[in-house]
C-alpha cells in the first residue's frame, strides 16, 4: 500500500489519539507489528508552536519513516501555514484532523466540527494541499459518518476532497454526535470506499485480529486503523498481521517480552518528557498495560502513588516478574474496556 510516494510495509495502522500516540508510542507500535502510525494532533495556532506540548509532539528524532503529523485548526491560512511549519520539521505526510469528537476541540469549531461546514472544510483542504505541493508532500484527511446521524455527509466530503488532492481517507464509523459511545457502523465506510478511487481506511471498534478482518470484509477498506485498542495492549497489530496472514490466533506474549516491550517504552518515554512529566503521563500507559492482568487495579492503584520514574520501572519489573512465576504467557482476564470518555486534552493547550 502506498501514501503519495511511501510504501507501507502492511495495512495495520495506529490512529492519533492526543495525549497518547506521542513519539515513544508510535515507535512501540511500530515495532510491534503497525505498519503506519500518525502523531497527536498538533495545533494550527503560531503563538503557540514554541510551548513545550507542540515541540515534544513535533519532535520525530529517530522516528522511522513515513513521519505523518496530524494538524488541527479552523483557519484555511493558518492550516496552510501549519503544514509548511511541520514539514520543515521533518513531516513526510500530512494528515488533516476533521474527526476529532472531544468537546474542547469541536467547541472551537475544529476536529469533527467542520463537518457541519462544508465549504470551510473543504477550504481547509484545498489550502493544506496547495500548501504541500512545493514540498512533493502528500495530505491525508481522517473523518467521521457525519455530525449526527441525520447528517451523514462523510461520502459527499470524501468526494470533495479526492478531487482537491487528498490522497487517502481514513474514516471513523461514528458521529460527532456519538463520540466514542455505541457501536461504530461500517456501512459508511463502505460507501465511501465505493465512492473513491484513493486509499480509503477503516477505523472504529477494532479490538481483535477477528474483528480487523470482519472490518476489512464488510467494508472494503485498504486498510484498518486501531487506536484505544492498542492502548496497552501495542502487540495487537502483530496479532492482527498474523491472523490475517495465516488464519490463525497468535498466542499471547511471553510475560517476560511483554515486561521487557514495556520497560523499553518507559526508557524511551522519560527521555522524551524528562523525569517528573515523564513519571506522571507514564501513569495511564502502565494502568492500561496491567488492567486485565489479575491483580492489574490493585497494582494500578499502588503505582499511582509512586513519584519517581525509578520506582515506576521496579514495581513494573517486580509486578510482571511475579506473574511471570504462574504465568509463561500474559494471563488475561475479561479485556475490560477502553475508556469511552471523549479525548478531553485540549490541543491549544501549551
Amino acid at each position: 500500500m502506498f501514501i503519495g510516494p511511501h510504501e507501507l510495509p502492511n495495512r495495520l495502522f495506529v490512529a492519533p489519539m492526543a495525549g497518547v500516540t506521542d513519539r515513544p508510542f508510535r515507535q512501540l507500535c511500530k515495532r510491534l507489528g503497525a505498519g503506519y502510525a500518525v502523531s497527536e494532533m498538533v495545533t494550527s495556532r503560531k503563538d503557540l508552536w514554541n510551548s513545550l506540548k507542540t515541540s515534544r509532539r513535533a519532535n520525530h528524532e529517530g522516528e522511522t519513516a513515513p513521519i505523518a503529523v496530524q494538524i488541527a485548526g479552523t483557519e484555511a491560512a493558518m492550516m496552510a501555514e501549519a503544514t509548511a511549519y511541520n514539514i520543515e520539521r521533518g513531516a513526510q505526510i500530512i494528515d488533516i484532523n476533521m474527526g476529532c469528537p472531544a468537546k474542547k476541540v469541536c467547541n472551537k469549531w475544529a476536529g469533527s466540527a467542520l463537518m457541519q461546514d462544508e465549504p470551510l472544510a473543504l477550504a481547509i483542504v484545498a489550502a493544506v494541499v496547495e500548501a504541500a505541493r512545493p514540498y512533493k508532500v502528500p495530505v491525508t484527511l481522517k473523518m467521521r459518518t457525519g455530525w449526527c446521524a441525520a447528517e451523514k455527509n462523510a461520502v459527499a466530503l470524501a468526494r470533495g476532497a479526492q478531487e482537491l488532492g487528498i490522497a487517502m481517507v481514513t474514516v471513523h464509523g461514528r458521529t460527532r454526535e456519538q463520540g466514542y459511545k455505541g457501536q461504530a457502523e461500517y456501512d459508511t465506510i463502505r460507501a465511501v470506499k465505493a465512492a473513491l478511487s484513493i486509499p480509503v481506511v477503516a477505523n472504529g471498534d477494532i479490538d481483535s485480529p477477528f474483528k480487523a478482518r470482519e472490518v476489512l470484509e464488510r467494508t472494503g477498506a485498504d486498510a484498518i486503523m486501531v487506536g484505544r485498542a492498542a492502548q496497552g495492549r501495542p502487540w495487537i497489530f502483530r496479532e492482527i498481521a498474523h491472523f490475517l496472514a495465516t488464519g490463525e490466533e497468535l498466542p499471547a506474549p511471553p510475560v517476560a517480552q511483554a515486561r521487557d516491550w514495556l520497560l523499553e517504552h518507559l526508557d524511551d518515554h522519560y527521555g522524551l518528557y524528562g523525569a517528573l512529566t515523564g513519571m506522571r503521563t507514564a501513569r495511564k500507559h502502565i494502568g492500561w498495560a496491567v488492567r486485565a492482568l489479575p491483580g492489574g487495579e490493585d497494582f494500578r492503584q499502588r503505582m499511582n502513588r509512586l513519584e519517581s520514574c525509578e520506582a515506576q520501572v521496579a514495581a513494573l519489573r517486580e509486578f510482571f516478574d511475579a506473574l511471570a512465576d504462574h504465568h509463561e504467557r500474559l494471563p488475561y482476564l475479561d479485556l475490560v474496556a477502553a475508556n469511552d470518555e471523549d479525548q478531553e486534552e485540549d490541543v491549544t493547550a501549551a
